[in-house]
């Protein structure tokens, strides 16, 4: 049996999935909702410590491929998962 990770949202993650939706907002209020919640229900799941989540590109860090557009940063140790940001999976990371 696994033992669930205690999952640790940033500032950052919270500014950057708000600035996501506002953009979709603009077009689709429905729409920016919908990614919200997706993006964050992913996040959630981070605390099976089996949810699929994939080698960063920066050392020490993981990304969770939470949509097809979007890719949410985060740090794990044997404890908690610190999420760190989302990220368009188009733009230049690190």
């Amino acid at each position: 049996m696994n033992t669930l990770l205690k999952v640790l949202r940033k500032p950052q993650y919270w500014e950057s999935l708000q600035a996501i939706e506002d953009y979709i907002a603009h077009d689709n209020p429905l729409a920016a909702l919908d990614i919200w919640l997706a993006i964050d229900d992913q996040v959630s799941k981070l605390a099976d410590p089996n949810f699929p989540r994939r080698p960063g590109r920066v050392p020490g860090t993981l990304e969770l491929v939470a949509h097809p557009n979007y890719v949410v940063i985060l740090e794990q140790d044997l404890e908690k998962v610190t999420v760190l940001e989302v990220l368009l999976c188009a733009m230049q990371y690190p």
